[in-house]
């Protein structure tokens, strides 16, 4: 087999956890990194000790051989970096979520659509983890048909980042955006409908009060529910709260049809589960059916490899699996497409805009859907 080789752009802690996943992968190396931060930069270095420390996008380009780039850079860079690379060299590229923050920035992300020549998979891992994707496979034809699906993340606070980018609502797009994006690209997934009108409600209640960058006090909100109306009569809702990390389940995903519930539920990264409690909890998968009553639990168990390798329940391993068929020209299309990506950014959004003016949100009203995504 012939060795794909990744150059990356940005080796924070998510890049970090993609190189430890590329690690595990068959035939798959990292060849070049970009990352200015000089202790990421030596923490990237120690995880592919391989890998040329390259001084700039441009420079990584530049690199000799390179099969696909990784694009793990903080969330307001990503579009730059992608129009760069469009001007340089284009090669296919997964990209981290969310793809764009700024609602100014839609008409850039079209031309850059209309005119890259290679694919452009979105690193949506939500979909990867085992017992979300257990879910995905089941919940249509388990619940007859799902009218209802709600999410819920209970979690810890944001993690502390270069600089405290993550810290503000004009780096990362607010926090329905930058964590949230996940949740919008599973609606539109679970349900396989589009959205057509948001209702949100949150605040920043209790994290990073006490912070302060050279001056200025973090924005970004810390809790909030969210409820999205689809075309074709569904209805999602996400509750949202980054101050709950002392729960058993991180992610609690529900859907409701006429003939059954279905659950997903999901624990934490395990680097953060108390050793006296003893061993972390297995995902599980729910089937509660109306006739006849008596819910039927399945455990997922995820590889312990894999749990080690990252924070996501194994799915950034998965997705990287994926991408690699597409680059490997074993795959036609990105499974997590541009589009989709855009579409998720939009449902953010538009969740900001509803909780900061209080009133529900018309997605056509926002303009930000790509046009083929749009609801009729």
């Amino acid at each position: 087999m012939t060795t794909t080789r990744y150059g990356i752009i940005g080796c924070g802690m998510m890049g970090q956890e993609h190189l430890r996943n590329i690690a595990l992968l068959d035939g798959a190396e990292v060849a070049a990194i970009f990352e200015p931060d000089a202790g990421m930069r030596d923490a990237a270095a120690r995880l592919a000790p391989a890998a040329r420390m390259a001084g700039s996008v441009a420079d990584l380009l530049a690199t000799p051989d390179l099969d696909c780039l990784l694009i793990a850079s903080p969330n307001f860079r990503h579009l730059e970096q992608m129009e760069e690379i469009a001007a340089t060299r284009p090669l296919p590229i997964l990209v981290e979520k969310p793809l764009f923050t700024d609602p100014a920035e839609t008409a850039r992300l079209a031309a850059f659509r209309d005119s890259y020549p290679a694919p452009v998979w979105v690193a949506m891992e939500y979909r990867y983890m085992p017992p979300i994707a257990a879910f995905l496979k089941e919940a249509q034809t388990t619940t007859g048909g799902i009218r209802m699906l709600t999410i819920r993340e209970h979690r810890f606070p944001f993690l502390h980042k270069v600089g405290g980018w993550n810290r503000f609502n004009r780096y990362t797009g607010g926090t329905f955006v930058e964590k949230c994006c996940h949740f919008f690209d599973l609606m539109r997934l679970t349900l396989g409908d589009e959205p057509v009108r948001v209702m949100a409600s949150g605040n920043q209640a209790v994290n990073h009060a006490d912070e302060d960058y050279e001056g200025v006090a973090p924005d970004v909100l810390d809790n909030g529910y969210v409820i999205v109306d689809f075309a074709r009569g569904g209805r999602a809702m996400l509750e949202l709260c980054m101050f709950a990390e002392g729960a058993r389940w991180q992610e609690e995903v529900t859907a409701v049809g006429p003939k059954a519930r279905i659950d997903a539920l999901v624990p934490g990264p395990g680097r953060f589960w108390p050793e006296h409690l003893g061993e972390a909890p297995v995902p599980q998968l729910i089937v509660s059916p109306r006739d006849p009553k008596g819910p039927e639990m399945r455990e997922i168990p995820v590889d312990p490899a894999l749990l080690e390798a990252g924070d996501h329940n194994g799915s950034t391993y998965y997705q990287h699996v994926r991408f690699l068929e597409l680059v490997r020209g074993h795959r036609a299309r990105a499974e997590v497409t541009l589009e989709d990506g855009w579409a998720a950014v939009a449902m953010g959004i538009a969740a900001q805009m509803s909780i900061r003016e209080g009133r529900a949100v018309s997605i056509e009203e926002t303009g930000l859907m790509p046009e083929r995504l749009r609801a009729a």
